[in-house]
């Protein structure tokens, strides 16, 4: 897979997360906990790969560096809203207001990384970078997973 399709197979399964945790309420406490413990894992997987693998190089191509620039300062911000999510009870009455900005922040950092981003990845890499990097990236996702106990479900 390369390094792109491995990067929208995250994104993919990371908006059904996200979309099906916007419609739990403070009721579904154990739905609520479970959902944002496994979105928090695919998100920690995907920046990792993310960020030590994927944006470095792309960095280096002087058209590409104020896109990654941004990616990285989006990562921060998505990373701050998990911060307070997880100090919060999930049933507490800003936990689901406080849910829906992270998710939208995500998803703006998706539209901007599938749109932009990867139209300056295909015009730096050939297909074998790609396949090199995305072979390279899912390397370093399994080691992470198994560094940081997050299960990592096969390619993607």
């Amino acid at each position: 897979m390369d390094a792109i399709a491995l990067l929208k197979a995250d994104h993919d399964k990371v908006k059904d997360l996200l979309a099906q945790l916007e419609k739990t309420t403070e009721r579904g406490v154990k739905t609520r906990q479970e959902l944002f413990a496994t979105i928090k894992g695919e998100l920690t997987l995907h920046e990792i790969v993310e960020e030590e693998i994927f944006y470095p190089e792309l960095k280096a191509h002087p058209k590409a560096e104020a896109t990654v620039l941004e990616g990285f300062e989006e990562h921060h911000v998505v990373d701050l809203l998990m911060g307070e999510l997880e100090q919060l009870p999930v049933e507490d009455e800003t936990w689901g207001a406080k849910a829906t900005v992270m998710k939208e922040n995500v998803e703006h950092h998706i539209e901007e990384e599938e749109g932009e981003m990867f139209k300056q990845a295909r015009q730096a890499f050939d297909r074998a970078e790609l396949d090199d990097l995305g072979r390279r990236m899912q390397e370093r996702k399994v080691s992470a997973g198994r560094e940081l106990g997050i299960p990592v479900n096969g390619p993607g």
